[in-house]
This record gives C-alpha cells, sequence and structure tokens, in this order.
C-alpha cells in the first residue's frame, strides 16, 4: 500500500506543479471542475451508504456554477496610473453571480426535495446530504481558482497551499504510524493520534520559508498562513473520516491506487484554501 501510494503520489504531483505555475486561470479552472465533479460524486456516494440521497446533478451543476462565478472574480483589468497606483476595474456582475449561486441551490434542491416521489422522511435527508455537499466541498474547493488568480504571486500561493498539505500529510502519515499513542479523535478516526497531528502542522511550517523568496511575502504571513492552513486542513481530514464511518467505508473511492478516492486526497486542501485565502485578502492585502 505504502509503494502504491508513493507511486501515485510520484505520478501526479509534477502534474499538478505543471498546471499551477504553468497553466492559466482557464486550466486551472478545468482542472478544479473535474476534481470537484469527481469528489462530489464520491461523497453523494458515500451518502447513499449512509442511507442519505441526494439531489447529484443539481448540486453539481449549481457547484459548476459556483465556481464560473469564481473564475469571473479573477477576471479583473489593471490600468497604471500616475504615481505608481494600480487601478483594478473588476466585473461588476460576478459578486451577484455568487449569490445567485446558492439561491439558485438552495431553491432547487427544496424543490426537488418536496417534488421526488417517496416517503416524506426522504425530504430532510435529500436537503441536509445535497447542502453538504455544496457547502463542505464544492464552495471552499471554489477558492483554489481565487487564489490561483491573485496577480503574481497566485500560481505560488497555491502551490505553496499545495505543498504544505503534503508535507504535512505525509508527516503524519509515518509519524502517526511509528510513534502515535494518544488518540486525537477515537470517535471520529481511531488511528489518528495528536503525534500525528503534531507532525503535521510542523511539516507545514517546516514548508513556509522556502517560498519567501517566490512570493515576496513575509516569514510572519507565511507561517501564519501555514498555522491556520495546516488546522483547518486538518479538520477537514477529521470531516471527511466523518463521513466515511458514517458511511461504513474505507475509502471514498479507489480512482487513485495507495490513496482511495479523490475526496480522500484533497480533504485537508479543501478547508486550507480558503482560510489562506481569507488571511491573504484581509491580512496582507490591506496592510500592503
Amino acid at each position: 500500500m505504502t509503494i502504491q501510494r508513493i507511486l501515485t503520489a510520484l505520478f501526479l504531483i509534477p502534474l499538478v506543479v505543471w498546471a499551477v505555475l504553468h497553466g492559466n486561470v482557464s486550466l486551472v479552472a478545468l482542472v478544479v471542475a473535474a476534481v470537484m465533479l469527481l469528489a462530489l460524486q464520491e461523497f453523494f456516494a458515500l451518502g447513499v451508504q449512509a442511507g442519505m440521497t441526494g439531489h447529484v446533478r443539481w448540486t453539481s451543476l449549481c457547484a459548476l456554477f459556483l465556481l464560473g462565478a469564481q473564475y469571473l472574480e479573477t477576471r479583473q483589468t489593471s490600468h497604471q496610473l500616475a504615481g505608481g497606483w494600480t487601478l483594478l476595474r473588476e466585473q461588476g456582475l460576478s459578486g451577484d453571480l455568487l449569490d445567485l449561486a446558492v439561491v439558485l441551490f438552495i431553491l432547487g434542491s427544496t424543490a426537488l426535495s418536496i417534488a421526488q416521489d417517496g416517503p416524506i422522511g426522504d425530504v430532510f435527508p435529500a436537503i441536509s446530504i445535497s447542502s453538504a455537499g455544496m457547502l463542505l466541498i464544492a464552495a471552499p474547493l471554489s477558492y483554489l481558482v481565487r487564489l490561483h488568480g491573485i496577480e503574481r504571486i497566485g500560481p505560488w500561493l497555491l502551490l505553496f497551499v499545495l505543498v504544505m498539505v503534503w508535507v504535512g500529510d505525509s508527516l503524519a502519515f509515518f509519524v502517526g504510524r511509528q510513534f502515535g499513542r494518544t488518540p486525537m479523535a477515537s470517535r471520529v478516526s481511531p488511528k489518528k493520534t495528536w503525534e500525528g497531528a503534531a507532525a503535521n502542522l510542523a511539516g507545514s511550517l517546516i514548508v513556509a520559508p522556502a517560498f519567501m523568496g517566490v512570493t515576496g511575502l513575509d516569514i510572519t504571513h507565511l507561517l501564519a498562513m501555514a498555522a491556520l492552513g495546516n488546522v483547518a486542513g486538518q479538520l477537514g481530514d477529521l470531516t471527511e473520516s466523518a463521513y466515511k464511518r458514517a458511511a461504513g467505508a474505507k475509502d471514498s473511492g479507489s480512482l487513485l491506487p495507495g490513496h482511495g478516492g479523490v475526496l480522500d486526497r484533497i480533504d485537508s486542501l479543501i478547508f486550507a484554501i480558503p482560510v489562506v485565502w481569507y488571511y491573504f485578502r484581509i491580512i496582507v492585502e490591506r496592510r500592503g
């Protein structure tokens, strides 16, 4: 299993790094769309195993709509003005589309749940599992496009998040197996330990200094983003473990040998991405 895990990583990581650093926002958006749809399919399959059937097609359609709105948010025109100032002209409709995607999802999923055949008791689970897929997978993952779209340093910031997740997860896996003694959340994931969680955090922090030069950011900001992103990522990992435990499944799928499914591979990334994005927008940009 460990050999399969390593071989899969060695195959995928160079492709991902190339797409992040050399692909434009459109390419990244297409990749995110594919990953998002696969993750949602696995999520709803887990829901079925847990006795909850949701609206896969409607949620997937609204997720793509939301991703498209996030993509439009990155399409801004810059104009250099006298005195070194830069004027950014954003697309005025994109922010409204973000809200519209959420409203359409709410109205559509509710209407579909009420109109579907079957016991009235199925309405609540259908709305619940569909909302969870939209809010816990599609919405946070869509911020990957926004992060990549930041002018100049966006691709490097995205790579920073990816590398800190990869390194943190890898250290947690090996340290947890060798030295893990103290259960972290035995009810959700019996194999996760505080020793592994500490190694996970340390791995993310170690990555931060390597990105000072390419991002131009102060080490304090990079360490803060690494720490906050790591904590959020570990929460995402535990959340996905709860999904699988409720469904009685070991993995979310079998698409990636040694890793399980797509959702298994991106569970930490899903929650880390929006945390880093908002830290950059609220703390770094405003202070800069």
